[in-house]
């Protein structure tokens, strides 16, 4: 974590149980109670805080699943976080899959999938997730044996990475 946070990358709540926060079927039918959805991010940064990070520098929130709702939206405003999502496409955020499941995707997979939405329609603007903790089933972690050389083969197609806050803008 030291070192991620040294190499200039955000770091931030993304829930601590992972939470289905809405029903996949029906988003507006909630999972949770406005105390949990409070306890699980508050239980988020304590862990964060043990590791030194600090709420006022993680003020954003990207929900669990990157699923959310109207309500969920809400909490976070209430609790003063700022509810953003990763881009859609890249596949970035699959990278908590395992082989046991349906869905899963190595670390090479997700590389090439974001190597091949840059071919076709570049990835300006893009905003990524990559999970710092997942479970011992995934032995393939994707911060540990692709997040690099994402970073350098896209900083070689010209690419720049800013902080988050200086990409999102000022928050209040």
């Amino acid at each position: 974590i030291a070192d991620i946070r040294e190499d200039g990358h955000y770091l931030g709540s993304h829930g601590y149980a992972h939470l289905l926060y809405s029903s996949w079927e029906n988003r507006d039918s909630m999972l949770v109670t406005r105390e949990q959805f409070v306890e699980d991010t508050e239980k988020s940064y304590s862990a964060m805080a043990a590791c030194g990070i600090k709420r006022k520098d993680a003020p954003f929130f990207i929900p669990s699943f990157e699923h959310y709702n109207d309500t969920v939206s809400r909490w976070t405003r209430e609790i003063g976080l700022h509810l953003i999502n990763c881009t859609y496409g890249t596949a970035s955020a699959a990278d908590y899959t395992t082989p046991d499941m349906k869905n899963y995707r190595s670390s090479e997979n997700i590389y090439n999938n974001i190597m091949e939405v840059e071919e076709k329609n570049g990835l300006n603007g893009h905003l990524m997730l990559f999970h710092i903790g997942t479970v011992d089933a995934r032995t393939d972690k994707m911060y540990k044996t692709y997040l690099d050389k994402v970073i350098k083969e896209l900083k070689n197609r010209g690419y720049k990475f800013v902080p988050l806050k200086k990409a999102i803008g000022k928050v209040k």
